[in-house]
């Protein structure tokens, strides 16, 4: 079995906002990561053999009793250290250095200049990105400056003996001049990781594990079209072939002509086994005078389940239930001090696995983040439309319906937002937007549709612009081309009189409309 994990580094997270960025910039230098929670014993950090140990930055202060701390054994494996903000100030304390408050803090943009030759920052100045209130005052024994800002003049501090390193700023947010330049040094060089961890070895991998893991079971998968749940489909295919089946609900809450796509694409084009049942009628009903959000999405998640679990019972020799869970999903769903740790989420993409059913999970995606399974989806040869969409919630068109979900308001809906996207495309705004999307209100409005006088629904328009998808802002399409939008949107879909274009930003608004 391929083993592309030999060299992997070990992130310990003490709350950070960029601890998950840290951990995307190594993978993306070819180097294996995962991220635990700092007080994860070092029994098991032993165990996991890491070829270096980055400590993140958090919301805690040094300077206060009980904060956050790692096992104080780490800086005794005999392996480069490095510690980032919070992390650099950790280790200064915990190595016999001290940390105080300091009067200036530093948020944003500062200039750092190296003042000792050393491995981890050779570029003499450079403008980095700065997060802190606290500061190293006095280093611990066997340490020595390396760079310094106008407000933190022990800003980056290095051991190269024990080859231990500390930086106040955070290497691994673009704002950062030099920051790839910096981790690659300490994982490259400092921990002498090689590239190994690549899109086509990343498939040999999962593709071998699979293969290991089931044996000759059957393994079933829900395929609802979105990004994680293809590349799973894709990936078992060429693991398993004809032992995967995938079963792929219509619900009716579906984009256009979204259903013949998935069927076109893995049906017939890659020749993976589809069963598609065409469950509309039994969705609505059971939505059916349903007003409030999070009822409709327990709605809408039950039934599939019902649906999902009737027909899987029809498959002989079943006995895995495959997943397109990914690396967020397992390390923003764990109970520890910090919200994160080695645990899988308790919830199913399937919307959750009935007592009954009596199947082993399959998660190949378990260890990759949504960007690496992109480009593995890629790799397999899916389309790049599919692989580039943005996100569409699991409810589909049931939470962009406000109120009652109706099929006459998801006919009308379907149809205003193909003719939403395939603009965005044409424009080129689809990739310069993180998602996007038309919303259906169950309000009249008047109009004027030739001579005659119309009472029709309005449609909201919403395109968004983000890095993390946890703050937004609305994307400034340009006037000219909402206006195309709006004028075709009203001329072409019947029952529908108005269109606006939501300007409101995350906070204080969420992406969805419910």
């Amino acid at each position: 079995m391929t083993d592309i994990h030999n060299d992997k580094i070990l992130i310990l997270d003490f709350g950070s906002q960029y601890t998950q960025l840290i951990a995307r910039r190594i993978r993306e230098l070819g180097v294996y990561c995962e991220i635990w929670a700092y007080d994860n014993p070092i029994s098991a950090i032993r165990d996991f053999a890491p070829k270096g140990l980055i400590l993140s930055g958090g919301p805690s202060t040094v300077t206060e009793e009980h904060t956050p701390r790692p096992p104080k054994e780490v800086f005794d494996l005999g392996i480069p250290v490095l510690g980032i903000c919070y992390g650099l100030q950790c280790m200064a304390a915990m190595l016999g250095g001290e940390v105080s408050t300091s009067d200036k803090r530093e948020f944003g943009h500062a200039e750092v200049d190296v003042c000792e030759a050393n491995s981890l920052i050779v570029e003499t100045r450079q403008s980095v990105w700065m997060s802190h209130g606290d500061k190293v005052t006095e280093l611990p024994e066997g340490f020595t400056v390396i760079g310094k800002s106008n407000n933190a003049p022990l800003c980056a501090i290095a051991d190269e003996s024990r080859r231990f390193y500390g930086v106040q700023f955070h290497p691994e947010v673009t704002h950062s001049e030099f920051g790839e330049q910096i981790l690659s040094r300490f994982v490259h060089q400092i921990c002498d990781c090689g590239r190994d961890w690549s899109a086509s070895n990343i498939i040999q991998d999962c593709i071998e594990s699979a293969r290991a893991q089931v044996g000759d079971d059957h393994v079933i998968l829900g395929l609802s079209g979105g990004v994680d749940s293809s590349v799973v489909a894709a990936l078992l295919h060429e693991a398993i072939g004809d032992q995967l089946t995938c079963i792929f609900v219509d619900n009716g809450l579906l984009r256009k002509n979204e259903g013949d796509q998935v069927m076109e694409t893995f049906a017939e084009n890659m020749g993976v086994r589809v069963i598609r049942v065409d469950a509309e009628d039994r969705f609505l009903s059971e939505l059916a005078g349903v007003n409030d959000p999070e009822a409709k999405r327990k709605i809408i998640g039950r039934v599939f389940v019902e649906i999902f679990e009737e027909e899987s019972k029809k498959i002989d020799n079943a006995k895995w239930l495959a997943q397109g869970t990914i690396y967020p999903d397992v390390i923003e769903s764990a109970a520890s001090k910090t919200g994160k740790a080695q645990v899988i989420k308790s919830h199913h993409n399937v919307g959750g696995l009935p007592e009954g059913m009596e199947l082993k999970l399959l998660e190949p995606l378990r260890e990759l983040f949504k960007d690496e399974v992109r480009r593995i989806g890629l790799e397999l040869g899916l389309p790049a439309k599919m692989i580039h969409r943005h996100p569409f919630p699991g409810p589909g068109l049931g939470v962009r319906i406000l109120g009652e979900v109706k099929k006459e308001y998801a006919d009308v809906l379907r149809e205003a937002d193909a003719i939403f996207m395939a603009e965005l495309y044409a424009t080129g705004w689809y990739e310069k937007t993180s998602q996007a999307f038309a919303v259906f209100l169950p309000v009249k409005s008047v109009g004027v549709v030739g001579d005659n006088r119309s009472y029709d629904y309005v449609i909201a328009l919403r395109a968004v612009q983000t890095v993390d998808f946890m703050t937004a802002t609305w994307a400034p399409i340009p006037y000219d081309i909402l206006a195309n939008i709006s004028s075709r949107i009203i001329n072409e879909v019947r029952g529908i009189s108005r269109v606006t274009y939501d300007i409101s930003g995350k906070p204080p608004a969420t992406i969805e409309w419910e």
